[in-house]
């Protein structure tokens, strides 16, 4: 739980970063959303529409994240996009036998339905790999975001595959290298609803003289 909220902080941290970001030049500014833009507008989607995500656009998504800031340019990270509905379902299943004292229908719901699942392992002979895990995420979110394709961070498959019984054999179609351990998921797919913002508390932003 400890590296989930590492995690956490990092994403957090990658959103702010993206204030930096803008286009090439004014005339594409003027046909995408600016990066303050994106940022305000993104949500946490929990309901996603059954239509694919092409590949061509998660890799955008993904070009998009692997260039995210990163400790001495180590890339501590391996992701893995699962975007097959029968490896999906099959991950699905392996995930409540793994976790048998849990409800199964709750542990296969904590994908939300998106139909696409990123999972991001972090490498453990790096300290700082959580963070760089973090800004990888931060940077989907917003590509994501930026081409209308809804997203949402998730930490309860990270713990119902790296607790279950049967972890070893989930991880192995997931198939990281020696050392990484699962620290985060995404999940992508076009939004089936449009949440209103939830408040957020400016008083925790303090300038120190």
């Amino acid at each position: 739980m400890k590296s989930i909220l590492i995690v956490t902080l990092a994403v957090t941290t990658s959103l702010f970063a993206w204030l930096y970001f803008t286009g090439k030049n004014s005339a594409e500014q003027s046909q995408k959303p600016s990066a303050i833009e994106t940022i305000m507008a993104r949500r946490s989607i929990r309901q996603y529409h059954a239509i694919p995500v092409s590949r061509d656009t998660l890799m955008q998504i993904m070009e998009c994240g692997i260039n995210a800031a990163n400790g001495q340019n180590k890339q501590s990270w391996e992701v893995r996009i699962v975007d097959n509905p029968t490896t999906m379902a099959q991950i699905q299943d392996l995930m409540a036998a793994g976790n048998a004292e849990l409800d199964p229908a709750m542990v296969k719901g904590c994908m939300r339905g998106a139909p696409v699942m990123v999972f991001i392992a972090r490498d453990l002979n790096y300290d700082f790999s959580a963070y760089d895990c973090g800004l990888l995420a931060g940077n989907i979110l917003l590509s994501a975001q930026s081409l209308g394709v809804g997203s949402i961070v998730l930490g309860s498959p990270v713990r119902f595959i790296n607790d279950a019984e049967n972890s070893a054999e989930i991880l192995h179609i997931l198939g990281y290298s020696e050392n990484y351990e699962l620290c985060l998921c995404v999940g992508l797919g076009y939004a089936a609803e449009a949440p209103d913002a939830k408040p957020r508390d400016i008083n925790k932003v303090q300038f120190v003289d």
